[in-house]
């Protein structure tokens, strides 16, 4: 690995973590933000009204690929994902400034909807741009393990924010957590954002599109050129995320407030369970990416799709049991699972398409199905839990999810060690 190489990776990574810890912060207080912003004395009510608000940062994304993603194809990947975590952590810096319920009524309610869809907006350039950048400075024989770092920087900065809670929770005690001590973290967004903001500017643009610039080829219209002649490889991409969009924010948001209100493990206890488990997830992902260099993107992908599909249910099994031990392991089960999975997944994405179009097409993909299948993961499993009152009923819901994405593997052809298409 060159050192120029060594730059890009850990620059564009750490400002994904930056990123990622400002966006995931709200789901990893859920539960807290649920009581601040919401006027009801039913905790299920106001974690189901929190999910709900968590859910509209998601459904306002695709519209930020679509901006993003045409900016990026047409001025460099560099700007946007400059602009991109500018926007995020400041909209992330503001939350922990917003009046709660109790001082400004629905005004509070109405602010914080606003900017959480600001994050979603910004969001929306992110992983495309990122995965899109490290795809055109990667080697061929290596993009697999380039490219799943943004997914281990991403669940580093899930387990950064889950361990701060944690740290916080033991420090400050539940009752000054839930008052005033929920607001430090976003808080911190500020000064996090600048440093990324400052890595990301002290980068070139990648060799694939300067060599597109600078001969005058990159494309006016890639959204267009994306929707009318890459519809077939749009439809991959979106099968391809539907799981990573389900089982990320499923350990990220949902799981949490699951061993709190459901399961009723100690806070303490439950934010120690997630951070172990989404620390296993970061480890494992760079071994995958490696991994799917050597033997391909389908054979990973399969058996993380096949794992998740096997094995939901008795990790959820081993989750409900009530013992910390037993549900450390069922997170580890599930990390596992989806861990194969990234680490060859966002290669195969980015060499789906074309240089001139990849950011473009990638982010509306991406940002479609995480829309779809994302956004709305919280607050289903929490309405499933609320509707079948059967605490193994989320696995349903990763079951369906990894049989769609493995249905379209199966379809997909291997990409592994091809060079990038300009």
């Amino acid at each position: 690995m060159s050192h120029q190489q060594r730059k890009v990776l850990v620059a564009t990574g750490i400002g994904h973590f930056v990123e990622w810890f400002d966006f995931g912060l709200y789901g990893t207080l859920a539960t807290i933000i649920g009581m601040q912003f919401f006027h009801t004395n039913d905790p299920a009510t106001a974690l189901l009204s929190s999910f709900a608000v968590f859910g509209a940062g998601f459904v306002i994304r695709p519209l930020g690929g679509l901006w993003f993603g045409s900016l990026g194809d047409r001025i460099g990947r560099r700007k946007v994902l400059a602009t991109v975590i500018l926007l995020t952590s400041g909209a992330t810096f503001t939350i922990g400034l917003l009046p709660t319920y109790a001082q400004a009524g629905l005004f509070a309610t109405v602010l914080l909807v606003l900017v959480r869809m600001i994050q979603g907006f910004a969001a929306g350039g992110e992983s495309a741009g990122a995965t899109t950048f490290l795809a055109e400075f990667a080697p061929a024989s290596r993009r697999g393990y380039f490219t799943c770092w943004t997914d281990s920087f991403g669940f580093m900065a899930f387990v950064a924010g889950s361990g701060l809670v944690l740290l916080l929770t033991a420090l400050l005690g539940e009752a000054a957590m839930n008052d005033w001590g929920w607001r430090i973290p976003f808080l911190l967004a500020g000064p996090l954002g600048w440093i990324g903001l400052y890595l990301r500017n002290h980068l070139q643009d990648s060799p694939e599109f300067e060599a597109l610039r600078k001969s005058h080829q990159t494309e006016p219209a890639p959204l267009h050129r994306a929707v009318t002649t890459g519809r077939r490889a749009l439809g991959f991409c979106i099968g391809f995320v539907a799981i990573k969009a389900v089982v990320h924010w499923m350990l990220q948001t949902f799981i949490p407030a699951y061993l709190v209100a459901t399961l009723h493990f100690p806070a303490l206890d439950a934010y120690t369970i997630t951070t172990l488990g989404l620390l296993a997830v970061a480890v494992l992902v760079p071994f995958m990416g490696y991994l799917s260099d050597r033997v391909g993107r389908k054979p990973l992908m399969l058996a993380g799709c096949l794992g998740l599909i096997l094995f939901a249910w008795p990790a959820m099994k081993l989750m409900a049991s009530g013992e910390v031990f037993p549900a450390v392991l069922g997170l580890l089960l599930v990390g596992l699972c989806i861990a194969a999975f990234d680490g060859a997944s966002n290669a195969a994405m980015a060499e789906l398409f074309p240089t001139r179009i990849r950011y473009g097409s990638m982010a509306i993909a991406y940002n479609l199905a995480v829309a779809l299948f994302g956004g709305i993961t919280p607050w289903l499993l929490a309405w499933l839990l609320t509707a079948t009152g059967n605490p193994l009923s989320p696995a349903l819901y990763v079951m369906v999810a990894a049989l769609i994405t493995l249905l379209t593997v199966l379809r997909a052809r291997e990409t592994a060690g091809l060079p990038l298409r300009a």
